[in-house]
């Protein structure tokens, strides 16, 4: 039996692109796409909740490592105000790894939504920009318990009660996992200042320019945000932040050299305003005089030949 090919039709990303989907199949598309994301972060909700007594070992270290807090070998249990305390942590933190682990579905279920809207270069800028967004975000991270790590010993004992006191486990865990968002998006911001270069709005020498600014701004980031009141981890963050900024700020000097623009040598002209010349202007000197033009002889007459009839009257 012979069976017939059917030409396929375009795709829904082709549609999109080209305009061709209407506003119902776009709302369509959008609740479709929902769904699956909501159903990736359902799967890992469920695959956190069994990974939820590990994540919350490695989050309580900082306190088992305080003065006093180890008895016998095992860290001292934390203070509980409720008896599901527990159980709601463990959904808080089942839902943070479900998030984790699903971001590869739900983030890609995003992008092939906004995607059709973009330009075939803006897309692949997109693909860089999300692989280097990944590994600062973790870096922030690592950072962040390194300074909880650090801070917390000189909190406890800067206060009245010391560090043989109980933490409520609640308070201690949403202070922990605030401490690594905040510095993991902390560290998306020389991304952003990438961002800014690659679609033009800023040149590299502009960002330079702005190297004062940046660091006062890295500094007082960071002792808002650090727990720590000392100067460790003030310190450290500041730093790092500012490294990431030199370090963005070198890649703009390389994105323009390579584009060529040249965009920052007139970054403080306007639009309207024409730029100075770059050459010594030379006097020009006087020409030749031209002499008066010669007289043209006059023409010799014409003579005009005679006629057929006049011609003919002369022969008869």
């Amino acid at each position: 039996m012979a069976f017939g090919l059917r030409k396929r039709g375009p795709t829904n990303f082709e549609r999109a692109a080209d305009g061709s989907m209407t506003l119902v199949e776009h709302i369509r598309e959008l609740r479709d796409r929902l769904f699956r994301a909501s159903l990736a972060i359902v799967v890992g909700l469920i695959g956190g909740y069994l990974l939820a007594q590990p994540a919350f070992n490695l989050l309580s270290q900082p306190y088992c490592r305080l003065p006093g807090m180890m008895v016998d070998g095992e860290c001292q249990q934390f203070l509980m105000l409720a008896p599901a305390d527990g159980f709601i942590l463990k959904l808080k933190l089942a839902l943070w790894i479900g998030l984790i682990l699903g971001a590869p579905v739900w983030l890609y279920q995003l992008w092939a939504f906004i995607a059709p809207g973009l330009h075939r270069h803006e897309r692949k800028w997109a693909y860089v920009f999300v692989a280097i967004a990944a590994p600062l975000f973790a870096a922030g991270a690592v950072l962040a318990f390194l300074v909880v790590d650090k801070g917390l010993a000189f909190l406890l004992e800067a206060g009245v009660t010391g560090t043989d006191s109980q933490l409520e486990v609640t308070r201690y865990i949403s202070f922990v996992t605030t401490m690594i968002l905040l510095f993991g998006v902390a560290f998306e911001f020389p991304l952003t200042l990438l961002m800014l270069n690659f679609t033009g709005v800023v040149s590299a020498r502009r960002l330079l320019s702005w190297w004062r600014i940046v660091v006062f701004v890295c500094f007082a980031f960071a002792a808002v945000a650090t727990p720590d009141p000392g100067p460790f981890g003030m310190t450290l963050l500041a730093l790092c932040l500012s490294l990431l900024y030199f370090i963005a700020v070198g890649v703009a000097f390389l994105n323009d050299k390579r584009r060529g623009r040249g965009k920052e040598l007139y970054a403080d002209t306007d639009d309207d305003e024409a730029s100075p010349l770059e050459f010594d202007r030379e006097p020009v000197e006087a020409g030749q005089p031209v002499g008066a033009a010669s007289p043209i002889d006059a023409p010799e007459p014409v003579t005009r030949p005679l006629s057929i009839e006049r011609r003919y009257d002369d022969v008869t």
